[in-house]
């Protein structure tokens, strides 16, 4: 199945319709009540587990062991964690987060011209999926390729502002470099070689892309969503989020935990693509956006995925006649035109994939 050049409908974008100061979003954007947010659905006093990346550099046994085992319960029982003292500079983090917050008040003209199609999804977007009629999600977006080198392009990254693609850059090399130290930990405890992972993903040549996501204020953000639920088809996704404005919720025991960001942490989800590696030992976890009245918001989700074309599946290690394998092998580009057509559909599409018999 290959994608459409061109969106089945015009393109809106929300920051448009925000600004025109009208009190009603239009239906197109009104979510069925299962899927609206609740103010009360989640208690305040739960967030995402927080790790110190520090203690994997300590030279204590005691102190790395305790903090593997952190991480590999988030990953089996939460599927998302904070981490701090990562490596990224503070300086970098804001600088990364505020450039963006920059380019989506350039005028719409400017970016107009990095208007995206469904292809490739590169540039300035408003919509997922390609289903007519779909209800839509409060935000705009702009995606960009970082790996692998061949579609990196630069003329399609924003020329403004002008510091912005050096910016991008550099935050780029740091999340390609915390990626492949956490999958290293990721190995380590499932058991497996230190270099398991990161070789199944392709070892250097592996995808990492970036989706900055732009929530414009809106009249009712009672009656909609900046995201649809969902959980992310790639390997890991690496978030640095709006400190100001909480947005991201996360589904645990059929409740939505609104995340609770700490300051300068990036927030660390597993993707579907480790999900099947693990043999669901990891779990991939639905989360959603909700969006403020208020306040605007900007995030970055960083995507480090496997190679597009390798086969994933559970790794045999892992595969015993106890735990057979659950999902079938299939390549990341297979498995990605699912949101890419159809846009969020929570854990439909992990579920759908799991072998039957």
């Amino acid at each position: 199945m290959v994608c459409p050049c061109d969106w089945p409908e015009p393109v809106i974008r929300v920051q448009s319709l925000s600004e025109s100061g009208k009190p009603l979003i239009p239906d197109r954007y009104i979510k069925p009540p299962p899927d609206r947010p609740s103010v009360d659905s989640h208690p305040p006093d739960i967030n995402i587990p927080l790790i110190d990346l520090a203690g994997l550099k300590i030279d204590d046994p005691a102190v790395r062991e305790a903090t593997l085992k952190e991480i590999s319960v988030a990953c089996r029982k939460w599927g998302f964690f904070q981490v701090i003292n990562h490596g990224l500079m503070p300086e970098l983090i804001d600088g990364t987060r505020e450039i963006w917050r920059e380019f989506f008040h350039e005028s719409m003209e400017m970016k107009q011209k990095y208007a995206n199609s469904p292809k490739t999804y590169e540039g300035y977007g408003s919509r997922l999926g390609l289903q007519k009629g779909a209800i839509l999600d409060w935000s705009d977006y702009y995606f960009l390729h970082y790996l692998p080198s061949s579609l990196k392009d630069h003329n399609k990254w924003p020329e403004r502002p002008s510091s912005l693609r050096e910016v991008v850059e550099e935050y780029s090399k740091e999340i390609v470099r915390l990626g492949r130290d956490l999958l290293e930990v990721f190995s380590l405890n499932l058991g497996l070689r230190d270099d398991y992972l990161q070789n199944r993903f392709g070892g250097d040549d592996i995808g990492a892309c970036l989706r900055v996501n732009f929530y414009p204020k809106c009249p009712q953000p009672d009656l909609t969503l900046g995201l649809s639920s969902h959980s992310d088809p790639g390997g890991i996704t690496f978030l640095l989020p709006d400190e100001n404005v909480s947005g991201l919720q996360v589904r645990r025991d059929e409740q939505w935990i609104t995340v609770n960001p700490a300051r300068h942490a990036i927030i660390v989800n597993i993707g579907d693509q480790l999900q099947v590696l693990s043999n669901a030992i990891y779990k991939s976890v639905e989360h959603r956006v909700i969006v403020n009245q208020n306040k605007e918001r900007v995030s970055l989700a960083y995507f480090y995925n496997p190679k597009s074309d390798l086969l994933i599946h559970p790794a045999p290690e892992l595969v015993t006649p106890e735990t057979p394998a659950l999902y079938p092998s299939m390549t990341f580009d297979e498995y990605r035109l699912f949101i890419r057509t159809r846009g969020p559909q929570g854990k439909s599409q992990v579920e759908s994939s799991k072998s039957q018999g």
